[in-house]
């Protein structure tokens, strides 16, 4: 299938490669990655931790986290999904039978990239170490949404793009909203 934005043959070749070459004890961890991120688990476990654990620093960043975490599955689920109706991969290319346990669903923009990339990369600012932890499954779920064929690659890309944008919005919005629009409120940075 080409995609009328020009990248259905590098969506073809990497989308195959991925469910080809990853070796089935990978997927299976990676299957197992993905599933304590479905409906945002993982995130929630890690800001819970980061709450507990972390003191002030701890509860800023599982704030920035967890608000960014719902920016981007509002923008990703919520407007990009509808907006943008595109097919998941073809069955075809995918040789295992994680192809079968997929949502309906708009292929664009991965979800839980976009979870995933905001979450991180909003703890990022307040605890760098966290963030370096919370990288590894975010890059984990990224690979795994290919290699299952629930996403094509520019799917997953544009995920992690939105998560970006949502962290970045959260970040900056003590900077971007007068104080007086939301009042007693501590923005720390």
């Amino acid at each position: 299938m080409r995609m009328p934005w020009g990248t259905g043959d590098v969506d073809r070749a990497w989308t195959r490669a991925a469910a080809s070459r990853v070796p089935a004890g990978v997927g299976r961890v990676l299957s197992e990655v993905e599933e304590a991120a479905e409906s945002s688990k993982l995130w929630c476990a890690a800001a819970a931790v980061m709450a507990a654990t972390g003191g002030r620093r701890g509860c800023v960043a599982a704030a920035a986290g967890l608000s960014a975490l719902v920016l981007a599955q509002v923008a990703s689920n919520g407007l990009c999904k509808r907006v943008v109706d595109r097919p998941r991969p073809p069955k075809e290319w995918i040789p295992h039978d994680e192809v079968e346990d997929r949502p309906d669903s708009s292929s664009f923009p991965s979800g839980h990239t976009a979870a995933a990339v905001a979450f991180t990369t909003a703890v990022a600012p307040s605890w760098p170490g966290a963030a370096a932890v919370c990288a590894l499954p975010a890059a984990m779920v990224a690979l795994e949404r290919v290699q299952s064929g629930a996403h094509y690659p520019t799917d997953v890309a544009a995920g992690a793009a939105v998560g970006l944008a949502a962290a970045w919005l959260v970040r900056r919005a003590p900077r971007i909203l007068p104080r007086r629009w939301i009042p007693g409120v501590a923005w720390y940075g």
